[in-house]
């Protein structure tokens, strides 16, 4: 166990360096970001040593947080696993984390030496007070994944003051398998925000959601270069994880898989001046999944600490406890330490799969 957790270690840190590393080469061109990435370079090499000494000492920080800010959102995208867990709704939210309370979490994870907090929902940039809190940790990178609808000038003018804040937007591919998923005039509307952002100089990522359908269009050439010309500098391609029987079809199997490993390969070797990052990406070079902690864990919008937004399951929150406590809590130690993360499974997402075992876990607590 000792050994695989330092493979493990070394896994995420060179892992976390070669984002940075291809952040700074991306950024060459722009003076304003080049320079903020520069110093978040030197900000991400301390966090790593903070996080090597609490490994010294028996505990595994993972160099990643996703944070679901708010369970509001404007749109109804086909197949959304956060509408179908309802963790996700069109009303505004009877509890939520207060911005302070984010503002605390953000505190801590510092601390940890946590260097990427991923923030999701809903629609996170519903949340301008938590966004503007987490302008202020400039040691953290926060990645923001948004539908884009929501982008305005005020947003314009906090990323601008907040080089930390990346928005990176949700896209399916071109024009008709966007607003298939998304709703019919999104494209036109998140590449005319996309416009917005290259004006004025702003740093912004994509996210696709990979399916069998548009493997092929988000792997061409065309629909890169396309991004790239928009100003985009970072693609996340995230595999669609299914949550009803009649969207199995679509979700990647091996062959699918292998695939979109080789098209990020080469991706990376053309486009250089792009970040490509694909999750869950390989489990097979990580020793298994990264969540409940491993590599990442999830805190849901009122506080409940759950091993991935894919599995919606908590048995602690961090409105009760320290961000230290949350992330080993008693289920996401039976996660880790039962082999479950490593167990074979057909989909993305091995805990999705698997969730019978995890509300068995659950349940079993005492």
């Amino acid at each position: 166990m000792a050994e695989q957790i330092t493979n493990l270690q070394a896994y995420l840190t060179e892992g976390v360096e070669n984002i940075v590393k291809d952040a700074l080469r991306a950024t060459l061109r722009n003076p304003k970001e080049s320079a903020f990435m520069a110093r978040f370079a030197a900000a991400s090499a301390k966090a790593t040593k903070k996080r090597e000494s609490w490994e010294a000492k028996g505990t595994h920080i993972p160099s990643y947080l996703i944070a679901s800010i708010t369970s509001s959102c404007n749109l109804h995208c086909a197949g959304c696993y956060s509408r179908a867990s309802e963790a996700t709704n069109d009303c505004a939210p009877v509890r939520q984390l207060t911005g302070e309370q984010w503002k605390d979490i953000f505190r801590q994870a510092e601390e940890l030496g946590i260097s990427f907090i991923l923030l999701a929902g809903g629609e996170p940039l519903l949340r301008q007070d938590v966004l503007t809190a987490a302008g202020e940790k400039q040691n953290i990178l926060f990645p923001i994944f948004t539908n884009g609808t929501f982008l305005n000038q005020k947003y314009f003018e906090l990323f601008d003051r907040c080089r930390n804040l990346i928005p990176v937007i949700s896209i399916e591919g071109e024009r008709e398998k966007t607003d298939a998923r998304r709703g019919e005039g999104i494209y036109d509307k998140i590449t005319g925000n996309m416009k917005q952002l290259q004006d004025r100089g702003l740093l912004f990522g994509g996210s696709v959601t990979v399916t069998k359908e548009n493997l092929d269009e988000v792997m061409s050439d065309q629909f890169v270069n396309d991004l790239a010309g928009r100003g985009c500098r970072a693609l996340i391609y995230i595999e669609f994880v299914p949550v009803t029987d009649e969207a199995k079809h679509l979700a990647p199997d091996d062959d699918a898989r292998e695939k979109t490993r080789q098209g990020i390969d080469r991706l990376r070797v053309e486009h250089p001046e792009i970040v490509f990052v694909s999750f869950p990406g390989d489990e097979k070079s990580s020793g298994g999944c990264l969540a409940a902690g491993r590599g990442f864990f999830h805190i849901n919008s009122h506080g409940g600490a759950e091993p991935c937004p894919f599995s919606p399951y908590s048995d602690i929150s961090v409105v009760d406890t320290s961000l230290l406590d949350a992330m080993n809590s008693r289920l996401f130690r039976e996660l880790r330490d039962g082999g479950h993360l490593m167990e074979d499974h057909a989909g993305g997402c091995v805990l999705y799969e698997k969730r019978h075992l995890v509300e068995q876990l659950l349940a079993s607590e005492g």
